[in-house]
């Protein structure tokens, strides 16, 4: 795992925690962007498809915050990122950071750049999704 990937991640969600999504130029043209769980699962291609997938997303709430827990360096090419979020539903009003919810992110990396990113708001899918650590990984 390059240092460098793991940098570029925590920048990405530093920009994040501020509520910050503005940011592509991490992503390859032809990212694949997925969330794999919840209200607005999908799956986007490409840098207009990411941002259609995230303004989607980013629509049902009147604020969203996505903060990192904890990096975790997965094989050369990948990181996980425990998340906590805090947001308000704008229909509801409803806040998840009261019900401390915890999902994840997964960057997949080719060449310095992100090729796929994986968001789940369930932690334990996400870890499932993992499988058995490799023998001889890490």
């Amino acid at each position: 795992m390059s240092s460098a990937q793991l940098g570029l991640v925590r920048s990405i969600f530093s920009a994040w925690e501020r509520g910050d999504y503005s940011s592509v130029e991490w992503a390859h043209p032809e990212i694949e962007f997925v969330i794999a769980d919840g209200p607005t699962a999908g799956r986007w291609t490409g840098l207009a498809g990411m941002a259609e997938g995230f303004r989607d997303f980013l629509s049902a709430w009147e604020e969203h915050r996505a903060g990192a827990e904890e990096f975790r360096e997965v094989g050369d090419e990948r990181v996980l990122v425990l998340v906590r979020v805090v947001a308000r539903g704008k229909a509801s009003g409803l806040e998840l950071g009261q019900m401390r919810a915890k999902g994840a992110s997964m960057f997949h990396f080719r060449q310095g750049k992100v090729t796929r990113l994986v968001c789940y708001f369930d932690r334990n899918r996400a870890l499932a999704d993992l499988g058995p650590a490799p023998a001889g990984d890490g």
